[in-house]
């Protein structure tokens, strides 16, 4: 018995001495920038080894085995802080002031919160200049943008291997709320950014493929996500002008000043005016009004409330897309059979940059408003609650086939609708630590509901007198969302598990369809050490459609299913490289037809290579390589007849930028699309371009000045490209060809700014 005793006392002084040996002390704290207060996000956390990241609200928390630690804080664009703390002294608040761009800041961290695009975004958004929403989009690896209408409407949008349209696959937000217009009577998921003013932005966040439990409709070659700014540290007027009668006119003003920001309150507002007859020798005459405000409020010590709104309007005249044959003689169209061809010039032959039909143009206005409140709660949990509405018009009259369908009246078509749309985003999450484990638990609620008025797709004369209706009828279209995600950090090893159950209903013409879809995720990563780290992301979503394709019997949401193999690599300190092999496969495609008929394409096979990196030449100079290549294919046809029209096979971009202590900065970029097949048999083409930019400004804390040369050597290319089946006046018959719109030659423009 006492031997029995005696091995009991052991056992328990064994067990005490090992809970002892592992006892922990946990840090917890709170970083933000030291001039706005404003959380920082992702800031990396460093200490006796280990590295942790701070939340979308700027906090972390770090368990270490001693009571007291120096803890090293870093975060692109700030200057690294060591701050010595002790366990009993927590939770503590640190701030950060702002410094130069240093690449050995950068760290690979153990968080999926922080992924490597977080990574690349930060790093582009504070090394290279934006002052446009297209300069936005740009900065994202491997996407591309085409305008092809007049300046005034959505971007075409080009990504992993997709001819996305407007955005029928990539589901764009800002501040949470959707861009993207399902059921849009131009196109589904179309996706106007215009109404973003760059200089409000804060930081922008993307993902590649239908990995992400948080994104559903929309994402299927993946999302990308705007935040705006909480908070300005200066107010800004600037003033810019340049060829094609080019001018914008932004400000943005404080209202409430740095004492009030100290206690949680802020404000501002934001406005631009920008006006440009383009390089066409029909002038665009192209207007956009923007106006954006916002404010937040700290209630008690653990609810914020944050309010805002913007409005903006547009109008443009738009030259449209032309035949090759009407500016060069010997281009390359098809016979009856589809057999390429080379022809003769068209009878009467223009400039590239002349327009054909001078009645195309549009109007676009957009009005939103957001409120959000985000609530502290006992025992690490937080949840968050969001309502947004839309109020938006469109209208544009478009021909891009002249006289083929109507060789009396022409081919005029006019497009128009009124929009209503309004949602709720709701997420309750808990971050549960225990020991070196982080669990991250989230449950999330969306539901959005849009209505249109007056919705309808008519053939006119040039005159805008009715002729014939193609597409009449107003939507009422419904999507509701849950999911639930599970994110396990255990040492190197990250698991993320998600779920989403997305319900929909569809009203068209007093049809109704329901549809339910299901789409799992699942992402593992390896972090090795600071240096490298790997990963896998696997995850079913859905294509993109809109109730009219809901209503004609055809399947609604078909899915998609994708996988990435990756890594994150420093090999050396001011070296970042990002790389991944995917696939995708698409159990239906639906594609737009000539005369605006949505129609199913079959199963879609998509695969690549993805290579991003990032390296500081020294203390000012950076450089930048993005290269994308995708092999997009049909997957139930023969090798010569499976193509893709138009979907991007080969893309980089790259340059270089710099930052001088005497405030000279700016930088040479360029951009290259390569040939890619214009239709599903590879016999025309849409020919590919290599543009580069320059950008140079001269900053000081008053005033900056700038200029920005786009195109600068010059080069003829075309924007966008694509096969039409067009007849112009005195032709005999239709011609089958590819159709483009000119991209913009040399453009200089300058720019100056006051803060105060």
């Amino acid at each position: 018995m006492n031997t029995l005793k005696k091995m009991a006392l052991l056992m328990i002084v064994t067990v005490l001495a090992v809970q002892w040996a592992n006892a922990q002390y946990i840090y917890k704290g709170h970083i933000a920038d030291n001039t706005t207060k404003q959380p920082l996000e992702c800031a990396c956390i460093r200490a006796n080894g280990k590295l942790c990241c701070t939340s979308k609200t700027g906090d972390f928390q770090l368990s270490l085995p001693s009571d007291t630690a120096t803890l090293t804080i870093t975060y692109i664009g700030y200057t690294t802080k060591v701050f010595p703390a002790h366990s009993s002294a927590m939770p503590v608040s640190i701030v950060m002031d702002n410094g130069q761009v240093d690449l050995k800041e950068v760290m690979i961290a153990p968080s999926l919160m922080c992924s490597p695009f977080h990574t690349l975004s930060t790093l582009d958004l504070r090394v290279r200049p934006v002052n446009s929403s297209q300069d936005l989009m740009r900065l994202v690896p491997g996407l591309f943008i085409a305008q092809h209408m007049g300046g005034g409407k959505a971007e075409q949008i080009f990504v992993r291997g997709f001819d996305a349209d407007h955005g029928t696959d990539l589901n764009v937000s800002v501040d949470g709320m959707p861009v993207n217009m399902v059921s849009h009577i131009h196109g589904q998921g179309y996706a106007d950014l215009h109404f973003l003013i760059p200089e409000t932005v804060k930081n922008f966040d993307f993902g590649k493929g239908p990995y992400y439990s948080a994104y559903g409709d929309l994402a299927t070659a993946g999302y990308l996500s705007y935040t705006t700014k909480d908070a300005i540290d200066r107010s800004m007027i600037s003033l810019e002008g340049g060829q094609f009668h080019t001018f914008r006119i932004a400000a943005l003003v404080d209202l409430l000043g740095k004492q009030a920001a100290q206690s949680g309150t802020t404000a501002y507002i934001a406005g631009e005016y920008n006006y440009t007859d383009g390089a066409f020798k029909l002038p665009e005459h192209y207007k956009r009004t923007n106006l954006f405000g916002k404010y937040t409020q700290k209630i008690g010590a653990n609810n914020k409330l944050t309010l805002s709104a913007s409005t903006f309007s547009t109008s443009w005249i738009a030259s449209g897309e032309i035949p090759e044959r009407v500016v060069a003689a010997n281009t390359v169209a098809l016979d009856e059979q589809g057999n390429a061809i080379r022809i003769q010039a068209a009878p009467v032959t223009i400039d590239r940059f002349a327009a054909i039909d001078s009645a195309q143009g549009g109007r676009s206005t957009r009005v939103n408003a957001i409120a959000r409140l985000t609530t502290g709660l006992k025992n690490d949990w937080s949840m968050e609650n969001q309502l947004y509405y839309t109020h938006y018009t469109f209208s544009l009259h478009v021909n891009s086939t002249f006289f083929a369908a109507d060789s009396v009246n022409g081919d005029e078509r006019q497009q128009a609708e009124t929009r209503d749309m309004f949602g709720y985003n709701g997420k309750l999450s808990k971050r549960k630590y225990w020991e070196n484990n982080l669990l991250t638990s989230i449950i999330g609620l969306t539901g959005r509901f849009d209505r249109t008025y007056g919705t309808v797709y008519d053939h006119v004369t040039k005159q805008y007198q009715f002729l014939d209706n193609i597409t009449r009828g107003d939507i009422r279209q419904n999507n509701t969302a849950i999911y639930l995600d599970e994110t396990l950090e255990s040492g190197k090893w990250q698991f993320n598990a998600g779920a989403r159950l997305d319900y929909f209903k569809f009203n068209y013409h007093d049809s109704t369809k329901n549809s339910f879809a299901v789409s799992p995720k699942l992402n593992v990563q390896y972090t090795a050490n600071e240096q490298i780290q790997f990963y896998l992301k696997a995850g079913k979503g859905f294509h993109s459609n809109n109730a009219i394709i809901a209503n004609n019997g055809l399947e609604t949401i078909p899915s998609a299913y994708g996988l990435d193999l990756g890594l994150n690599w420093k090999p050396m300190p001011r070296l970042f490289i990002n790389a991944a092999v995917w696939y995708l496969y698409l159990s239906q495609e639906f594609v737009y037809t000539d005369d605006g008929d949505i129609v199913p394409g079959g199963k879609t096979k998509r695969s690549g290579i993805d290579l991003s990196a990032r390296y500081q030449l020294t203390k000012w100079l950076f450089a930048d390589l993005n290269v994308n290549m995708a092999r997009p294919r049909y997957a139930d046809s023969t090798k010569s007849t499976g193509y893709l029209a138009l979907a991007p096979t080969l893309t980089s971009t790259g340059g270089l930028d710099f930052r001088l202590n005497n405030g000279i900065n700016g930088g040479l970029s360029y951009r290259y699309m390569h040939d890619r097949p214009g239709n599903n048999t590879n016999t025309l083409t849409a020919d590919g371009y290599f543009v580069t930019d320059l950008k140079i400004n001269y900053s000081k804390k008053r005033y900056e000045f700038g200029l920005t040369v786009e195109n600068l050597l010059n080069k003829k290319w075309n924007e966008y490209a694509v096969e039409q089946v067009s007849r112009l006046r005195g032709e005999a018959a239709p011609v089958d060809q590819m159709s483009f719109t000119p991209g913009t030659p040399l453009f200089a423009k300058v720019r100056v700014a006051f803060f105060f």
